[in-house]
């Protein structure tokens, strides 16, 4: 099996979701930014009542909030972006790889049947996933494998 089959057959749910915080609805983006910085994820998911509503990113962070100190203290859903496009437990990596790609995002929420999250969907999801099923293949590769150096060490 080649690695487009394998990206085809493999679930999303099966990759490293993880790299996300979660907030509720409501919460002051001082707050939000906090947690963010402590838990060193650039994305927080906003639910209510258990459910996604919202994501707030560091994109937002960086084009809705730091310039303007006098944001900080109103709540989240001033400045995330209401109704993310999401993918499902048992999208396909490829297809959620080539939705990411296509729409410029660098994080689509996993959620189930009823909106609850299961996890947050990345290219370091991806990379992770290759890494650990390729370690030899990805980990020992040298930056660049088509340089070489013009004269032999210590010369």
């Amino acid at each position: 099996m080649n690695l487009k089959q394998e990206l085809k057959a493999e679930k999303v749910i099966h990759l490293d979701l993880s790299g996300y915080c979660q907030v509720e609805s409501g919460t002051p983006i001082r707050d939000v930014l906090a947690q963010m910085r402590a838990e060193k994820h650039n994305v927080s998911l906003v639910v209510a009542d258990g459910k996604l509503v919202g994501i707030f990113t560091d994109r937002d962070v960086l084009r809705k909030v730091a310039a303007q100190p006098e944001t900080w203290d109103l709540p989240v859903d001033e400045v995330m972006t209401r109704n993310p496009v999401t993918v499902t437990a048992d999208t396909s990596a490829a297809a959620a790889l080539k939705l990411i790609e296509e729409k410029n995002f660098r994080n689509v929420p996993v959620v189930d049947e009823d909106g609850r999250i299961l996890g947050d969907m990345t290219f370091r999801a991806i990379i992770k996933y290759l890494a650990d099923r390729y370690p030899i293949q990805i980990l020992n590769r040298p930056p660049n494998p088509e340089r070489f150096p013009r004269k032999p060490e210590g010369g």
